[in-house]
């Protein structure tokens, strides 16, 4: 019985033995696997000093042609270890000489940690430098993230420093390992795909390692990490040639507003833009008072559409039957009751199509209460006016836009010409014009095509999604009325000569005054077999006619000679 229990203890003890080794085994393999890197990483930044060669190590944001959109460079600078500096006097007062510099401001360099300097060489620069060859001074080639030309710099948004231990303890939950001073994305496309763009450690590193007591050992190591650093690149359906020529013009005709190019068929998104801008890599100069403007994204923004919302009720009406081009209407002007016309004389007698393309108030009233709200409201859902979702771009839902609230007492008659309740982005309002141009077929907007190792081996995609929300044959109608607008009506100014265009304007007051208006055209061109659907919105401007059509016809041209 003795022998029977002493064996049973034994078998106990094996087996809490044997479940503490898994345990063991289970936690060296969390260790080894999982965290390896990033331990491997502390420990190498714990025994050496160095200076890494980015200044923010971080994926790139390219374009749909692989084009850095942040304007990254990559430029030579002074690298200093000052512990393995000999004579930091005639250091001091050698690259003073030839920098150009205050020398007090070397020497203060040269007491301090490794860095590089922050002054651009030229190669003669360079060249005396390296001829001097002064111990723990070196040139070499620092990559910079942001140059003065980045491009969609509200979609693609910013970075800022990482604020309180809390935040810090609570990013390094992941597989990355964040420092405090790290800069991390604040907003946009850098917010939202942050841990993505993060580096888990620098691509290119010059250190020195150190022994247990901080002494130098042996001479700086120049590091180009192999493999996967862990960042990712995020590829944009943005075509920078067409981002660039668009803010080129906006430069010099709209101070405040936005303009977004999508790619006819697909709902790609070639260029989105919004003025006033800002420097991501000066963020600082535009931070507070009047400057936290820059900041807001006008492409992604709510405003009333004004008439450009006619395109819906007409498409409604158009495809319930309700109305026919032909059907003829009267128009009062100023003295018509229930709203007046912009044109105080009135257009008297005027077929539905002539009133699309002069914009008469008085008969998209009458042709929205025989639609009614419900079929309103329903159109405007099926092209997108409830769903200000962008493909790759998770931007946070505005619940101020909100279609049922056209179906409120006295609400119709303003949505009629796309005032009161009616909301829209330019994104959206691009989107339905697209649909039109595409035979009915509606694409969901795409901002982000995929997301990319840097190696080029795709890690996910962002794929495009489509419906059908009218039919051909009203489609058809509706690119005859908007053809209409640009050749004899209100948006003549946004004619293209050459190739044709089709669009409409809009109008929305800003002030009960009128005084201040925001002003839109949204069309596309060529007339014939469509390429691009370009919306313009300019904030506070003087008219439709004045200043959107005349942004979208310089817009147009350009981009459609450099397609060619």
């Amino acid at each position: 019985m003795v022998d029977y229990f002493r064996q049973e203890r034994l078998v106990q003890a094996f087996y809490f033995f044997l479940l503490l080794f898994i345990f063991l085994l289970a936690r060296l393999c969390l260790i080894q696997v999982k965290n390896g890197d990033k331990l491997a990483f502390a420990a190498l930044e714990q025994d050496t000093m160095s200076v890494v060669l980015e200044d923010i190590p971080r994926g790139r944001i390219l374009d749909r042609n692989l084009e850095p959109l942040t304007d990254e460079n990559r430029s030579e600078r002074v690298v200093i270890f000052p512990r393995l500096i000999e004579d930091r006097a005639e250091v001091a007062a050698g690259l003073a000489g030839i920098l150009g510099v205050e020398q007090g401001k070397i020497t203060r360099a040269l007491a301090g940690d490794p860095k590089y300097l922050p002054y651009p060489l030229s190669g003669e620069q360079v060249r005396f430098i390296r001829e001097r060859g002064w111990s723990g001074v070196m040139v070499l080639p620092v990559y910079f993230r942001y140059g003065s030309q980045s491009l969609a710099v509200q979609v693609i948004g910013h970075l800022g420093s990482i604020f309180s231990a809390k935040d810090l303890a609570d990013l390094n939950k992941g597989e990355k390992f964040y420092r405090l001073n790290d800069l991390v994305g604040k907003t946009g496309l850098e917010k939202y795909y942050d841990y993505d763009l993060k580096a888990a450690r620098p691509e290119q590193v010059v250190r020195v390692f150190v022994d247990a007591g901080g002494r130098v050992v042996g001479s700086p190591v120049f590091y180009l990490n192999a493999g996967d650093p862990g960042r990712r690149d995020l590829v944009l359906t943005v075509d920078a040639d067409i981002q660039r020529a668009v803010e080129n013009v906006m430069d010099g005709m709209i101070v405040k507003g936005a303009v977004v190019v999508m790619e006819a068929g697909t709902g790609d998104i070639l260029a989105i833009a919004s003025r006033p801008g800002f420097n991501p890599a000066r963020v600082e100069d535009f931070l507070g008072g009047a400057g936290n403007e820059c900041f807001l994204d006008r492409a992604t923004a709510l405003y009333q559409p004004g008439s450009v919302f006619k395109v819906v009720v007409a498409a409604a009406a158009l495809e319930e039957g309700i109305v026919s081009p032909a059907d003829l209407f009267f128009c009062r002007g100023e003295k018509e009751n229930l709203l007046r016309c912009w044109y105080a004389p009135g257009h008297s007698t005027i077929s539905f199509a002539r009133a699309f393309a002069e914009s008469c108030n008085p008969t998209f009233v009458r042709v929205a209460l025989r639609l009614g709200a419900a079929r309103l409201i329903a159109c405007a859902r099926q092209f997108g006016f409830a769903d200000q979702a962008i493909a790759g771009y998770p931007l946070p839902v505005d619940r101020r836009q909100d279609l049922s609230l056209i179906g409120l007492p006295n609400n119709l008659v303003n949505s009629s010409i796309g005032q009161g309740p009616v909301l829209a982005t330019p994104v959206q309002v691009a989107a339905m014009i697209n649909a039109i141009a595409s035979d009915g077929i509606y694409s969901r907007p795409r901002l982000v095509k995929e997301l990319r190792r840097s190696n080029g081996k795709i890690e996910r995609q962002f794929p495009d999604d489509k419906s059908r929300v009218i039919s051909s044959a009203t489609a058809r109608e509706l690119k005859k009325l908007l053809a209409l607008v640009t050749a004899d009506g209100t948006g003549k100014d946004a004619y293209l000569p050459v190739c044709g265009s089709a669009g409409k304007t809009g109008t929305a007051q800003v002030t009960d005054g009128g005084q201040k208006v925001n002003t839109w055209f949204a069309g596309y061109a060529p007339l014939a077999g469509p390429r691009f659907v370009i919306t313009v919105l300019v904030e506070e401007g003087a008219g439709g006619r004045e200043t959107a059509a005349q942004v979208f016809s310089v817009i147009a041209k350009k981009i459609i000679a450099g397609a060619v």
